[in-house]
């Protein structure tokens, strides 16, 4: 794994292909020789419950970054690119596994994982390109905010008609108005409790702070999932509560160890789960679903950023910045497995994840290459306020 991860700082990518393929590589599904085994077999249990882990935080973080106040506050903004966004991409994502012949749930999940993009890759490579101050990127972490919140309410509709299992109507509306009705009632408390969380996390003691911590945080996880509310979407608005309490900046920087430490190992386990033999059949239906996923993307980035006043380049850099799959993706991925769904969408969703990780940073980072490219197709005038792509 760390291997994985030095190969990738050099090689500017994000770390989340890399661990898919070590994880490949030493996974149970492999042949061995003799005293030559290095699958990881006795210990996968172990690395699955740090795989599990590691959604947690990876989600729990997100939502400390994007706190609900800061959504309410550019709501506009973001509600028009983030719409634009979702209805092109989430239309794609239906109408291909739906021509495929899936069954409606798989169609869901599969819809969820071309759709959402990589809040964490995305991240990455807007620090790694220096481009943070950018006026595209404005827009591009409004989208992140947008799909956050999009999310949130997406996983847990689908997480509720997937772990129930349930195919009436009446039982699935029912299952998904008990997933919302969570959300918004863990939400309206947390606002109107801050004072009091505060007051419970006013601890001097680290080591009392971070057990205090995870203790809420598991609390809060288990009792989602109780509810059949994906657990990671319990951490995810347990993030955004906190987001609004003085003890932020302590929490985010207690908290990033954890983070990248069992975050790699979800990406690892994820890897260790998939049988590299079965990857073959998930070929076409995978890189259709990319071809698909790269127009969606630079399409909606060039609608968002003619609407925003952006320059015809600073559009081109939203479309391609924010192509990259990878977290939710494996989450919904994950999902699928635990409600038994169709096998295929575990090999189509590794191919698909592991496919755009390495293709959206390296088309993140050649954006000028693609905008003279296309240039002659999209010229508008600029907006005074965005001058600059």
């Amino acid at each position: 794994m760390s291997f994985a991860g030095f190969i990738a700082s050099k090689l500017r990518l994000s770390t989340a292909p890399l661990l898919i393929f070590a994880g490949l590589a030493v996974g149970p599904h492999l042949p061995y020789w003799g005293v030559l085994d290095f699958r990881f077999i006795n210990s996968a249990p172990i690395i699955s419950l740090m795989g599990r882990l590691g959604v947690l935080f990876l989600l729990f973080y997100l939502g400390l970054e994007f706190s609900i106040g800061r959504l309410l506050k550019a709501r506009r903004s973001i509600a028009v690119s983030g719409i634009i966004y979702m209805a092109i991409n989430l239309t794609l994502g239906i109408i291909f596994p739906w021509v495929l012949g899936w069954p409606y749930r798989e169609i869901l999940v599969a819809a969820g994982i071309t759709t959402i993009s990589s809040s964490a890759i995305v991240a990455k490579m807007i620090v790694d390109l220096k481009r943070a101050a950018n006026p595209d990127t404005e827009i591009i972490l409004g989208l992140m905010m947008f799909q956050d919140v999009f999310v949130a309410v997406y996983l847990s509709v689908v997480s509720g008609l997937v772990l129930t299992g349930e195919t009436s109507f009446h039982h699935a509306m029912l299952a998904a108005g008990i997933a919302l009705g969570f959300i918004a009632t863990l939400i309206l408390l947390g606002r109107k409790f801050v004072s009091r969380l505060n007051f419970l996390l006013d601890i001097a003691s680290d080591e009392l702070f971070l057990l205090t911590l995870f203790a809420l945080l598991t609390i809060v996880s288990g009792f989602s999932e109780t509810l059949n509310v994906a657990e990671a979407i319990g951490a995810l608005i347990f993030g955004l509560v906190l987001s609004e309490t003085e003890h932020v900046q302590r929490i985010e920087h207690l908290i990033v160890p954890f983070r990248d430490f069992f975050g790699a190992f979800f990406f690892f386990s994820f890897g260790l789960s998939i049988d590299p033999l079965a990857l073959k059949g998930a070929v076409w239906p995978a890189l259709i679903a990319v071809l698909l996923t790269v127009v969606g993307n630079f399409v909606a980035g060039i609608f968002a950023g003619r609407i925003a006043g952006m320059s015809p380049r600073g559009a081109v850099n939203i479309g391609l910045t924010i192509t990259s799959r990878g977290e939710f993706s494996i989450i919904l991925a994950n999902l699928a497995k635990q409600g038994g769904l169709l096998a295929a969408l575990q090999p189509f969703a590794a191919l698909y994840v592991l496919v755009l990780a390495v293709l959206g940073p390296i088309l993140t980072k050649e954006s000028k290459r693609v905008y003279k490219l296309f240039s002659p197709l999209i010229k508008w005038r600029v907006n005074d306020k965005y001058p600059v792509g």
